[in-house]
């Protein structure tokens, strides 16, 4: 089921009545109330996937219980083993299975070796493996570390695993933060509901007006890459940067919001990024959930900053070439991940300070947006292509035709709206000024503007979010 789809919009107010009208006195009830209407949820896009939830949260919640439990040291290690196989074997298996086969098929090719193709198999990506299998798999880390005690509650694990508002893109939660809040008593409060319900607002014009309307101009731009010229690729690319953004930190506000109405916090998952004046602080700032996963359960593993500087080095450019690889089974994804790594040691070998200003912000933005080209491009081929149009052939800028002019003026306007509102409060030290303006009547304007925006100028058709393929 999709945030921005009909049937959201009838499934929330009933999940909602049920939780706090019908099952309000006790947290068992809520709990389980929360996990029918999770898997329903995530049922509604194809029921079969539910088994593999389900057989992550049986395994999952067995050995984090064993690991606690067992007293022998190679007994814990087994546990722990068995749950990193299975949620790495199954990602490994649904998302990975037909990219190593068929690079290793092209692999022989150019060696002058021809191998036959049937051992592709036809498999589909199920939503959100990559997000729920991180999820669980760092539960057991932090049991097997000493860093938090499983819980025997059943439901209320299995809720943890399965919660619907960030199950299929995040943020990836830890189990030290979301399973207590399935623990103890949760009070409805307006202040609460009507913060989550602004936080939603504010995501669906992210999503349906600044990324869907963006997209229209990409896509044209990106798919179509033999009719196009550099100026059209700079546009696009800079319309990418916003889209991406638009559309997964809508996702992330949509479902903290959605999260808030139900009485639980959430991590928050992007904190204006592109106000970032280094690489560095850009990773501190994009899918901060995703980021400190990987800093906690692969970078410091590693050994992190705490090695010679060659080993370093090391630990930033693996950790960033397997997060790209994690976004997709694509090699525009590994090498866009490589490319990140390969800023941050450029950083660490000539940046000894920290670099501020504004020029600052522009050259790390003209640095993630040509990383953003390798993310877009449907082949590595595609990406050298717009790369080497960008420097040799600027040619003259897409405008587009009837639809895609508006698409483009709609895109724009809202891209400004979001500029403005994120310039005041990264630089002036103010929350977003709309909810928290004195004046009631500027608050109810704002956000009757927002939402005249999103049914006006909004795409509404089912479009996915970007990191549903992920």
């Amino acid at each position: 089921m999709l945030f921005n789809s009909f049937d959201f919009f009838f499934f929330l107010p009933i999940v909602f009545i049920l939780y706090w009208f019908v099952a309000y006195k006790s947290i068992k009830f809520q709990n389980i109330i929360l996990l029918i209407a999770s898997y329903v949820f995530y049922g509604w896009w194809d029921w079969r996937f539910l088994s593999l939830i389900a057989l992550s949260t049986l395994i999952d919640y067995t050995a984090g219980l064993k690991i606690h439990e067992s007293k022998d040291s190679s007994t814990k290690k087994k546990w722990l083993w068995l749950s990193i196989i299975f949620n790495l074997g199954m990602l490994g298996f649904f998302k990975y299975y037909n990219f190593f086969i068929d690079s290793w098929i092209d692999l022989c090719a150019s060696l002058g070796y021809a191998v036959e193709s049937s051992w592709t198999l036809q498999v589909i990506l199920p939503v959100g493996i990559s997000f729920y299998t991180f999820q669980t798999l760092s539960y057991s880390i932090d049991i097997y570390k000493g860093k938090l005690k499983p819980t025997s509650n059943f439901i209320a694990f299995a809720t943890f695993v399965s919660f619907f508002p960030q199950l299929v893109a995040g943020p990836i939660e830890r189990a030290t933060n979301l399973i207590p809040q399935f623990l103890t008593t949760r009070k409805f409060t307006y202040k609460t509901f009507s913060y989550g319900i602004k936080l939603m607002i504010w995501g669906f014009f992210l999503k349906l007006v600044v990324a869907d309307r963006a997209a229209i101009y990409v896509n044209a731009v990106y798919n179509n890459i033999d009719n196009h010229d550099g100026l059209s690729f700079i546009a696009a690319t800079v319309l990418f940067a916003f889209q991406i953004y638009g559309d997964f930190a809508g996702y992330s506000l949509i479902a903290i919001g959605t999260s808030k109405l139900f009485g639980f916090d959430l991590m928050t998952n992007f904190k204006r990024p592109y106000f970032s004046t280094s690489v560095s602080e850009f990773w501190t700032r994009w899918h901060i959930s995703l980021s400190t996963w990987f800093r906690d359960y692969l970078y410091i593993p590693l050994g992190g900053n705490r090695v010679k500087k060659p080993r370093w080095l090391f630990n930033l450019f693996i950790t960033f070439l397997i997060s790209g690889l994690w976004h997709g089974a694509n090699w525009t994804f590994v090498v866009w991940g490589g490319l990140n790594g390969v800023y941050l040691i450029l950083e660490v070998l000539f940046l000894k300070k920290k670099r501020k200003g504004i020029l600052n912000i522009g050259i790390t933005f003209i640095l993630i947006n040509f990383a953003w080209i390798f993310f877009r491009a449907n082949t590595i081929n595609d990406a050298f292509f717009i790369i080497k149009r960008i420097c040799t052939v600027p040619g003259r800028l897409y405008i587009g035709s009837g639809d895609d002019i508006t698409a483009s003026l709609y895109a724009t306007l809202a891209i400004v709206i979001l500029v403005v509102i994120e310039t005041k409060k990264e630089f002036f030290n103010t929350a977003f000024s709309i909810s928290n303006n004195k004046y009631e009547s500027v608050r109810l304007f704002g956000y009757a503007v927002l939402i005249y925006m999103i049914l006006y100028f909004g795409v509404f058709g089912k479009s996915q979010f970007i990191y549903f393929q992920f």
